[in-house]
C-alpha cells in the first residue's frame, strides 16, 4: 500500500495554487492521473519520485519515503520513471541503455524480446523511431524491478496506431512484473484501456476518483454517449443549421434548428450527446 499526503505551493494554469492531495494506492494497482494542464499531475509524479520537495508524508509498503523534512533519495526509492522525451543515453546502444541500470543481461534480453526490440539491441537511439525509443525507455525503467513505475504522458508524441501497440506492451509488462504503476495521461481511451483507477486533479485538488468507467463515462439517463468538444462554426443550409464541432482529433457535424442555432456561437465548449440515435448539443458553462 502506498499512502500519499503531500502539500506544495506551485504555479498552475491560473497562477499560484496549492497542491494538496491525500490518497492511497493498493499494491499492483494501475492508477491514471488526469486533469487539465497545470493541475499538478506532473509535479505530484516528481514528488513521488523524490525529484521535487514538498511537505507531508509518503509511505510505501511500510517504508517512509518522506516524513517532514526527511526525504529518501530518489535512487533508494526503487522506482522506474518513463519520461515524455525518452531520456536515453545517445552514445549507448539499446542494450547498453538497459544494462546501465542493471547488469543483468538475461533480464535485458527478456524485456527486449517482449517488446520486439532484441533485433535492435546494438542500435543507437538516434537510429530508432519514436515508438522504438519509448519502448526502450519503458524497458530501461523496469530493469531494476521497481516497486513503483511512474510514467509522464509516455505516449503523447506517438501516432494512434503506435500508441495502441505500446499500450498493449505497457499493460503486459505491468502485469508480468507486478509493479504498482502511476501514469499521467490526457487520453481517455488510453486511461480506459490501462488503468483500474483514475484520479482527477483540478487546481491541485482531487475532485473525482474511481474506476475509468465511473470517471470518464459521463452519460445521464438514456443518453448513449456524451462527449465534450469545441464549437468551431455554425453553417446555415436551407432551413437547418450545421454545427461543426472538434472532439479530440475528430470533427463532427450536428444539425440544429433555427432556435437552437441562436443559443451557440463559435468558441463555445459544448457537450455532444445522443438519445435514440439523434445527436444534440448543449453548452457547458
Amino acid at each position: 500500500m502506498i499512502t500519499i499526503d503531500v502539500r506544495k505551493t506551485l504555479l498552475g494554469s491560473s497562477g499560484e495554487m496549492g497542491l494538496d492531495v491525500n490518497f492511497s494506492i493498493k499494491e499492483h494497482a494501475f492508477v491514471a492521473l488526469t486533469g487539465q494542464s497545470g493541475s499538478g499531475k506532473t509535479t505530484l509524479l516528481r514528488i513521488l519520485a523524490g525529484l521535487e520537495k514538498s511537505e507531508g508524508t509518503i509511505e510505501v509498503n511500510g517504508e517512509m519515503w518522506q516524513e517532514g523534512k526527511i526525504l529518501l533519495a530518489p535512487q533508494k526509492r526503487g522506482i522506474g520513471f518513463v519520461f515524455q522525451d525518452y531520456a536515453l543515453f545517445p552514445n549507448m546502444s539499446v542494450e547498453q541503455n538497459l544494462l546501465y541500470v542493471n547488469k543483468e543481461k538475461t533480464l535485458a534480453k527478456h524485456l527486449l524480446e517482449m517488446t520486439d526490440l532484441y533485433r535492435l539491441k546494438n542500435r543507437l537511439p538516434a537510429t530508432l523511431s519514436g515508438g522504438q525509443k519509448q519502448r526502450v525507455s519503458l524497458c530501461r525503467a523496469l530493469m531494476n524491478r521497481p516497486k513503483l513505475l511512474l510514467m509522464d504522458e509516455p505516449l503523447s508524441a506517438l501516432d494512434p496506431a503506435m500508441r495502441t501497440k505500446l499500450q498493449h506492451d505497457i499493460l503486459q509488462l505491468h502485469k508480468e512484473f507486478g509493479t504498482t504503476t502511476v501514469m499521467v495521461s490526457h487520453d481517455p481511451s488510453e486511461i480506459y484501456r490501462l488503468a483500474d483507477r483514475v484520479i482527477l486533479l483540478d487546481q491541485g485538488r482531487i475532485t473525482q476518483e474511481g474506476t475509468p468507467k465511473e470517471v470518464l463515462l459521463q452519460t445521464q439517463g438514456s443518453q448513449k454517449f456524451s462527449l465534450t468538444g469545441e464549437l468551431l462554426d455554425i453553417i446555415k443550409a436551407d432551413v437547418i443549421h450545421i454545427a461543426i464541432i472538434a472532439i479530440g482529433q475528430q470533427i463532427v457535424e450536428v444539425i440544429l434548428d433555427d432556435k437552437e442555432s441562436r443559443l451557440f456561437q463559435p468558441g463555445d465548449t459544448v457537450q455532444v450527446s445522443t438519445k435514440a440515435f439523434a445527436p444534440s448539443i448543449s453548452k457547458i458553462k
